[in-house]
């Protein structure tokens, strides 16, 4: 989609908030609650943000661009570059992170910009009347984007600023005191989630009801132990080597095949393609251990092999 940018403003300091909407005024594609779309910045870039904005309103995309301490380009780009009427390409929404309403509840700890994708989860608990709790950790309150939203909604909202508060969040206390059946949901830096992740399985919280998006691979996706290995492909045809430096992906497109991908990082599954026959060696961040363990797909962008060939359907 083309849409232009009618809305522009400071959130928080470092987070810039963008409307979006088609330049006919159009009626924008559904999205569920958490989900993100991938934003093609005119200097080639290409990143994806959540919408923040209800899943309610069609007529436009509320996204908040977090400016990164060491921008690769995309979001440095969004807030000295962008402007009124500025038109981007943006990718259909997507949902890889969302709110399981068979759950009694919902139990939300963000850190940081994973304000973003919870904030529209959050509206859709209001709306439907779903009982929820949030944890919002930040640096400090000139960080805290969203703050004058979330203000109304006190009783049920928990700030943790580092700059006030001693210690780092009780973040353990905060799910032992969630009430029976509900579900854990954590967007924001790597540590904090691994926290959230390693409290709710020490607290007996089942591993389906916790979940979380990772807005960065935290961690090399090229180990050390690499090893080289070929793919084969099934309907276009062709084998190649795979190198210890170079991803699957890396070597289609030196090769002249050419499959959607987006972050390259593993974190937003645009490059996912169907896996015939071989053992991955799954270095994502979103498919899930039942995905992992039935080895039907892989994420080319990262993702390697425990065998010396991988065949995939492509």
């Amino acid at each position: 989609m083309e849409l232009v940018i009618t809305g522009l403003r400071l959130e928080a300091e470092g987070v810039l908030g963008v409307e979006l909407q088609d330049h006919a005024r159009g009626v924008l594609p559904a999205f569920r609650p958490g989900a993100h779309v991938d934003v093609s910045f005119p200097n080639g870039l290409t990143r994806q943000y959540s919408i923040v904005s209800s899943a309610d309103d069609r007529a436009r995309y509320w996204l908040g661009i977090g400016l990164a301490p060491n921008s690769r380009g995309g979001s440095k780009f969004a807030h000295e570059e962008l402007r009124l009427g500025t038109r981007l390409q943006i990718g259909e929404p997507r949902a890889l992170f969302g709110l399981d309403e068979t759950a009694a509840g919902h139990l939300f700890i963000a850190g940081g910009i994973g304000i973003t994708p919870i904030l529209s989860m959050l509206r859709r608990c209001i709306a439907t009347g779903a009982p929820w709790r949030l944890m919002y950790c930040v640096r400090s309150r000139r960080n805290a984007a969203y703050l004058e939203q979330l203000a109304p909604l006190t009783e049920q909202v928990l700030l943790h600023s580092d700059d006030e508060h001693a210690g780092r969040p009780d973040i353990e206390s905060f799910i032992r005191e969630m009430p029976q059946g509900w579900n854990v949901y954590t967007c924001g830096p790597g540590p904090m989630m691994d926290a959230v992740c390693s409290s709710a399985a020490a607290l007996g919280v089942a591993e389906g009801a916790v979940h979380l998006e990772r807005f960065r691979a935290d961690a090399p996706t090229m180990a050390s132990q690499s090893q080289e290995f070929h793919v084969r492909l099934l309907r276009h045809g062709g084998t190649f080597a795979v190198p210890q430096d170079a991803s699957i992906l890396d070597v289609l497109e030196a090769n002249g095949v050419c499959l959607p991908s987006a972050c390259r990082e593993g974190l937003c599954r645009s490059c996912e393609v169907p896996l015939v026959s071989g053992e991955a060696d799954h270095r994502d961040f979103v498919l899930s251990d039942v995905e992992r363990d039935a080895n039907r797909s892989i994420l080319i962008c990262v993702s390697r092999a425990k065998c010396s060939e991988l065949v995939l359907d492509v």
